[in-house]
C-alpha cells in the first residue's frame, strides 16, 4: 500500500483539516521549486516561507528545519513512485497481454517520472543525503521491489522465495543506471536507459529460466 505522501518522520504536526493539507503542500510545493532552482542547500526555513507566503512560524509548525524539509519531499517523492508501481501492476493485471516487453514498459515509466519530477533528481544527485533519507531510499526501493515482484507474478512468474530477492535486485540495477543516465543527461541519456532495460532482461530472464 502506497504510504500517505504526508506521513514523514519529522513532521512536527499531522495536518488534519483540508486547508491545513493545502497549506503544507504549497510549502512543499515552493521548497521544490527551491530545490529545482538553486538545490538542497537552499531548502532552509526561511527561503521555504518565504518562497511560499507564510511566517516562518507557520511553517515551523510542521517542517521544524532543513532536514525535515527535505525528508517531507522525499517521502512525496517516493509514495508517487510506489503509486506508480501500483497503477502499473493494476495495469499488468488487468491487459497482461499488452505487456509484451514487461521490462521495458517498467523502465520507460521510471524515466519518464524522472523527467516529470527534476526535484527528485537534485534530492537524490545532492550531497546533503542525510541519515533519513537514505533510509527512506532503502524502504522505497524494497517497497518497488514488492511491486515488481507483483507485475512479474502477473505475467507468469511462479511463486519461487528466491523471486522476491531477484526483484529486489533488478529494482536496484534499474536505480543505478537510470540515475547515472540523468547525471550525464538531465534528459536522461537514451543510451543508458537502453543498457538498463538490456541488462534487466537479460538478468529477470536468467532468474525465471533457473527458477
Amino acid at each position: 500500500m502506497t504510504r500517505p505522501p504526508l506521513e514523514v518522520p519529522r513532521l512536527r504536526r499531522v495536518p488534519r483539516q483540508a486547508r491545513s493539507r493545502e497549506r503544507l503542500a504549497r510549502m512543499l510545493d515552493a521548497a521544490e521549486a527551491l530545490l529545482v532552482s538553486e538545490g538542497p542547500a537552499a531548502l532552509t526555513t526561511t527561503r521555504v516561507a518565504a518562497a511560499a507566503g507564510v511566517s516562518v512560524g507557520s511553517l515551523y509548525q510542521y517542517l521544524p528545519d532543513k532536514e525535515a524539509i527535505a525528508e517531507a519531499l522525499a517521502n512525496r517523492y517516493l509514495a508517487e513512485f510506489e503509486g506508480l508501481m501500483d497503477s502499473l501492476a493494476e495495469e499488468a493485471s488487468a491487459a497482461p497481454e499488452r505487456w509484451g516487453d514487461p521490462v521495458g514498459r517498467l523502465v520507460d515509466a521510471f524515466a519518464a517520472r524522472y523527467r516529470e519530477r527534476p526535484g527528485y533528481l537534485a534530492l537524490w544527485f545532492g550531497r546533503e543525503m542525510s541519515p533519513g533519507l537514505r533510509e527512506a531510499d532503502r524502504e522505497n526501493k524494497a517497497a518497488l521491489a514488492g511491486r515488481l515482484l507483483a507485475v512479474l507474478r502477473t505475467l507468469g512468474a511462479g511463486e519461487d522465495a528466491s523471486l522476491r530477492t531477484a526483484a529486489h535486485a533488478g529494482v536496484l540495477i534499474a536505480d543505478a543506471l537510470l540515475q547515472e543516465a540523468f547525471r550525464s543527461d538531465p534528459g536522461g541519456e537514451e543510451a543508458l536507459i537502453g543498457e538498463a532495460k538490456r541488462v534487466l532482461r537479460l538478468y529477470l530472464a536468467d532468474v525465471l529460466a533457473s527458477g
